[in-house]
């Protein structure tokens, strides 16, 4: 980093980051699912819905989120997704509140404009990262992923520090997960100090000094004339759906992972798997930088594809507290370990000449996974949502052979 003026606004934004470590797990987590369900009078598994909401917002603002950053600058496209991402989090707050009285349809809504959020912060941070790191843009990229993950591998502590027990008349009220009785716990500190520090965040970075060159003098190609302008072939249609694929392996084993470990195995306060889930991201994410000098980045996505697959029929198989101890750090190290990023960066090295577009297009396949299976994942049993993450996963692995088995000449054909 060669201007240690844009340290400051650095800091800021990989804070952003680790704040939504906690806002897009929060809602997977087996105790805050009870919590919120009983205070909404719904199934625990429908909370999986309002988690849902968060890809749908995703999907309302990526078409719109990039040339918004491009035109109107970095600074303003962070403010705007820290802003939004605070409503979320203090929405939250609000709709447990509201009980029955309407609070599962606040939620929802929150969901959807935490979702918009999360787009402005991506297309506003992701960039403008870049500009400052010029020499390491890669490493920057890693270090959002990195400081996300450290999150996650605090939450079991922070859900614990922030919990305070629902008193009824002198007594705590309990209820159950699944049959197993357990305290119901009042998470609305927790859902304040992150949208607080969202707040916060989103004001700060307003007063921070970012490259001269954060708003785009050239005239961008949208994507509608990109997706005009671009000859798509079968390999490209694969990579593309592989957004879809490894984005649906981690994210329906991080929300309705602990709702298995409850239902099939028993484990009456499953949390700590989100450490493991974790910490295996962090030493993968580390690994695989390295790896990658030496082995080509098309060989993850069939490789790591192959070891979550294993996972998953591992555990849907042996549902015990060791198994799905083991399936947590398998499936954060090795789905969640920086996938999604390699196999956009595989599209740029076979697509150079619609590198916008296909990362565009993998992205919003991404968040059109969020919504869809997330959705459908609401209305099953946990044991039903783990054949079904099996199955996306095997597509995932067929998928990532094909590219492999083609990636010569596609490279051949790129240069």
């Amino acid at each position: 980093m060669k201007n240690k003026k844009y340290l400051p606004a650095a800091i800021i934004m990989y804070l952003n980051y680790f704040v939504h470590g906690v806002g897009c797990s929060v809602l997977g987590q087996a105790t805050i699912k009870a919590t919120l369900a009983n205070a909404w009078g719904v199934e625990a598994m429908k909370i999986t819905a309002i988690s849902a909401a968060l890809g749908l917002g995703r999907l309302i603002a990526l078409p719109f989120a990039g040339p918004l950053s491009d035109k109107m600058g970095r600074k303003i496209s962070t403010m705007v997704g820290s802003l939004s991402y605070a409503v979320y989090l203090l929405g939250l707050m609000f709709a447990f509140n509201a009980g029955t009285n309407g609070g599962y349809t606040i939620a929802y809504v929150c969901a959807v404009i935490g979702g918009i959020a999360n787009s402005f912060l991506d297309t506003g941070i992701y960039p403008a990262l870049g500009e400052i790191f010029t020499e390491a843009k890669g490493v920057a990229t890693m270090g959002i992923k990195f400081a996300i993950s450290v999150s996650q591998m605090f939450l079991a502590g922070f859900l614990g520090f922030c919990a305070a027990p629902i008193i009824v008349d002198g007594v705590q009220a309990t209820f159950d997960l699944n049959g197993t009785a357990v305290a119901l716990n009042n998470y609305n500190k927790l859902f304040i100090i992150c949208g607080l520090a969202y707040a916060v965040l989103g004001v700060l970075i307003f007063f921070c000094k970012l490259p001269d060159g954060e708003v785009a003098t050239e005239k961008k190609e949208g994507l509608i004339e990109g997706i005009k302008k671009a000859n798509f072939t079968i390999e490209s249609i694969a990579m593309i759906a592989i957004g879809f694929t490894c984005t649906g392996t981690f994210q329906l084993w991080l929300n309705c992972a602990q709702n298995y470990a409850v239902a099939n195995a028993g484990w009456e306060n499953p949390a700590i798997m989100q450490t493991y889930y974790s910490m295996a991201c962090l030493a993968v994410l580390v690994g695989t930088a390295f790896l990658t000098k030496w082995i080509k980045d098309v060989r993850f996505i069939f490789v790591y594809p192959v070891i979550c697959l294993a996972t998953l029929i591992m555990v849907r198989l042996v549902p015990t507290q060791a198994t799905l101890s083991i399936g947590a750090a398998l499936i954060g190290g090795f789905a969640s370990g920086g996938l999604l990023q390699i196999a956009t960066a595989v599209c740029n090295t076979i697509f150079p000449q619609i590198k916008g577009t296909v990362t565009a297009l993998v992205m919003i396949m991404s968040s059109l996974c969020n919504y869809t299976l997330l959705q459908m994942a609401s209305g099953m049993t946990p044991a039903g949502v783990m054949t079904m993450n099996i199955v996306l996963t095997a597509v995932g692995v067929l998928l990532g052979l094909f590219v492999n088995l083609r990636y010569a000449k596609l490279v051949a054909s790129a240069e």
